[in-house]
């Protein structure tokens, strides 16, 4: 049989379960809500000498402010004994008024500028935030040391019956000229044509694979048919194509890679091989300046070629001067370049590398250990046709035969 409540409030209550407490706070003085914030504002006041600030940043003196307010509207009997300090009979003065961030700033407070903000007396930063690093100064990013401007070309013969021909072809229906889609991503190669502006353009070069902006690009020698060239970066050219909406790619002749004829564009030009020295500050690079050599060909000017040296990471993003020159004859430019390039790969830096401005590693692949003497010996044994005879030795520092 179950007990009834009476059975229950009448049996022995041994942890005093059923003891009900008055929730009555204000029988109890030590109990009253009040007292205990008014207690805790006259802490407050002995500590720091003045009354809670309700507006104060300090989200506990916001807090004791508040209540302060509240008790100082409406202060009760047990308050008034608990007012050890008798703060609910005299206000005590703030030590400085604080201005609420509720309030509204006046036109006084309201700086101009940054120049006004960074005056102020009260503002204290450090110098350094205010200083821009590793960053292009917007004098170098709006006049660069060079341009892709149209210039004469000085050997234009060499290129004046392949414009013919092509243009024959054009007229005769033998080549056609495709429009350029929006947006398409062309990766023109020596030898290649294009119709720009409307007048017809051949790439003759297409220099070493470099980093600009942080993606991989080429410097091009473009020839156009009016006897004028320029050298710009392989993406202004194609966004140049993308832009006119008049471009065209002429066609090769042939049916396809596997066609003889497919080939016939291609460019078997002499060129010039230079041998460069930095001029970078970069200590790592400037304390081994006098062995370390950029070996490069190229088909137009030299001094061209390394127009733009500061920006371009193939030059270690700094000036070069031009140690020794030789010319080609009746060579491919581009098999003399892999030709050197591989004769002195021994002698090719593993841990040379520059940082550009969007702090990317690049290893440029044309520098090497070796003097402009051994360059030359190279290139004579190219001339010759023996380069296959030899090698560089580098403990040695020599070009030895073979054995």
């Amino acid at each position: 049989m179950r007990p009834s409540l009476d059975d229950i409030f009448a049996e022995n209550d041994e942890y005093g379960l059923l003891e009900v407490k008055s929730r009555n706070s204000r029988l109890d003085p030590s109990h009253d809500r009040g007292v205990a914030g008014l207690r805790e504002v006259a802490a407050f006041t002995e500590k720091h000498r003045r009354l809670p600030d309700p507006d104060a940043l300090d989200h506990d003196e916001m807090r004791l402010g508040a209540i302060w307010h509240k008790i100082r509207e409406a202060p009760t009997d047990q308050m008034r004994a608990a007012d050890s300090l008798g703060l609910l009979n005299a206000i005590m003065p703030v030590s400085a008024p604080i201005r609420s961030w509720r309030d509204e700033p006046s036109d006084m407070d309201v700086p101009e500028s940054l120049d006004d903000i960074f005056d102020d007396d009260d503002l204290t930063v450090d110098l350094s935030l205010t200083e821009l690093k590793h960053t292009t100064p917007s004098a170098d990013r709006h006049m660069p040391d060079h341009r892709a401007e149209f210039v004469h070309c000085p050997d234009f013969e060499r290129f004046q019956e392949r414009f013919e021909t092509v243009q024959r072809g054009l007229e005769s229906g033998e080549r056609s000229a495709k429009p350029v889609k929006k947006w398409s991503v062309i990766e023109p190669i020596e030898g290649d044509f294009f119709i720009r502006n409307g007048l017809l353009a051949m790439i003759a070069e297409k220099s070493e694979m470099t980093a600009r902006g942080g993606s991989r690009d080429h410097r091009l020698r473009v020839i156009f048919s009016n006897g004028t060239e320029s050298d710009p970066l392989m993406s202004s050219f194609r966004k140049s194509l993308n832009d006119d909406k008049t471009a065209r790619i002429v066609q090769k002749i042939g049916t396809g890679p596997l066609d003889p004829e497919w080939e016939s564009d291609q460019l078997e030009l002499s060129g010039t091989i230079y041998v460069a020295r930095s001029r970078s500050d970069d200590p790592a690079i400037k304390e081994q300046r006098m062995i370390l050599h950029k070996i490069g060909v190229t088909s137009q000017d030299v001094h061209r070629r390394i127009a733009d040296a500061r920006n371009d990471p193939t030059f270690l993003l700094a000036p070069v001067e031009i140690l020794a020159t030789y010319h080609l004859q009746n060579l491919s430019r581009q098999k003399v370049e892999s030709l050197l390039h591989r004769f002195f790969d021994v002698a090719r830096p593993a841990e040379l590398f520059i940082t550009d401005r969007f702090g990317k590693k690049v290893s440029p692949r044309e520098w090497f250990y070796v003097l402009p003497e051994h360059v030359a010996q190279a290139a004579e044994l190219i001339q010759q046709g023996q380069l296959h005879l030899y090698r560089y030795d580098v403990a040695s520092q020599k070009i030895v035969r073979k054995a």
